[in-house]
Formats: C-alpha cells, structure tokens, sequence
C-alpha cells in the first residue's frame, strides 16, 4: 500500500513534479513564467486582467502557490460553440 500525503496545491504541485521542481513561498512573475513556459508580458497581462492574483511585497510583485493554484483552478478553456453545438445533438 502506498503512503500518500494529502497536497495542498495539486495542480501546481502537479506541474512543479513534471519539471522536476520544489514548492517555492513565493514567485517572481518572471519565475511564473518560466515555470508555464510563456513571456513575462502573458503573465502581466494575466495579473492586469486580474486572471491571476500577484501580491505588492517588497522589491517587486510576487505570487504565492495558492495565487497560482486558483490560478489553474480557473484556467480551463470553454469549449467552442462548434463542441457545444455537437454535444446538444
């Protein structure tokens, strides 16, 4: 039987594992973006829509594993009308 501990983030925990990362206290927007893989301009404009949740702290915008968990939490794309449109068929 195996041990498993209950995470507290699952998606980011998720992503983190794949790439073979840790769990950070906090993430520069230039660290979301690498760790999603696009600029830093997709992830200020994600912060300026207000998508995802970046904190005032000192030295420069951060944010923390629950910002980026809701953050994924939240990202599912809407299926085109064409898959709704199927589907109600």
């Amino acid at each position: 039987m195996i041990n498993s501990v209950p995470t507290k983030y699952p998606l980011l925990e998720e992503i983190l594992r794949i790439k073979g990362l840790l769990l950070q206290a906090t993430y520069t927007i230039r660290g979301v973006a690498s760790l999603f893989d696009v600029s830093i301009r997709a992830i200020q404009n994600r912060v300026a829509s207000g998508q995802l949740s970046a904190r005032d702290l000192p030295g420069r915008a951060k944010c923390l594993p629950q910002d980026l968990e809701a953050f994924l939490a939240n990202s599912k794309k809407k299926a085109s009308l064409k898959t709704r449109l199927r589907s109600l068929l």
